[in-house]
């Protein structure tokens, strides 16, 4: 196999940690939709990554249908548990951790635009998505000291590189004092090789 994508998504660093919880032989090719010549295109038509490449040439694309690809491939360290109303819980956290990072993305990509292009008004909706999903995230972890039961699952991979992304991207929010729970379960995660060995980078 191989997993297709760049150092600096949040959704392949997703990928990546599952991968590596799930102690799966990847190739990691790294590409971006960003970059002059890119390939991406060619391998997923809506030109997002990651992508994986299965040995029959499959293609997957979209990081929630590849995490849960790979955790049904393994049987080791299952991410997503068995019963459907579990699974369903942990892919709400899933689901919420990806929209605050969508939110997050459409930050960073409009103050990439010109000044006379720029819109406070886009800027300031999505960075609400983001306050409301942290309280959100917050309040369901509670004292919890996982997600989700009583070890690390998909939910909590999901949250850590949400997380790890707003750090990135957005260092001046400084969620952690709001929402210290968040901040003891990102540091929890982040001892973790799986996490700590794929912060993203330029």
């Amino acid at each position: 196999m191989k997993l297709v994508g760049s150092l600096t998504s949040p959704y392949v660093r997703k990928a990546r940690v599952v991968l590596a919880e799930k102690k799966i032989d990847c190739e990691f090719v790294i590409d971006s939709p960003w970059v002059d010549n890119s390939g991406v295109p060619d391998l997923n038509p809506l030109g997002k990554i990651p992508v994986l490449l299965l040995d029959d040439d499959t293609r997957l694309f979209d990081s929630r249908v590849i995490v849960e690809y790979l955790d049904g491939v393994a049987p080791n360290n299952k991410l997503l548990p068995s019963t459907a109303r579990e699974r369903a819980l942990v892919k709400r956290w899933e689901a919420l951790a990806d929209g605050m990072t969508d939110a997050t993305v459409t930050i960073v990509l409009e103050r990439r635009r010109p000044d006379d292009e720029r819109s406070a008004g886009w800027i300031a909706r999505h960075r609400v998505k983001i306050d409301r999903a942290l309280v959100a995230l917050a309040e369901d972890l509670g004292d919890g000291a996982w997600c989700h039961g009583n070890g690390i699952t998909l939910a909590d991979i999901a949250v850590g590189c949400a997380l790890g992304y707003l750090d990135f991207r957005m260092p001046e929010l400084d969620w952690r004092a709001a929402h210290p729970n968040l901040a003891r379960l990102q540091e929890k995660l982040m001892q973790r090789p799986s996490l700590a060995d794929t912060v993203p980078h330029e």
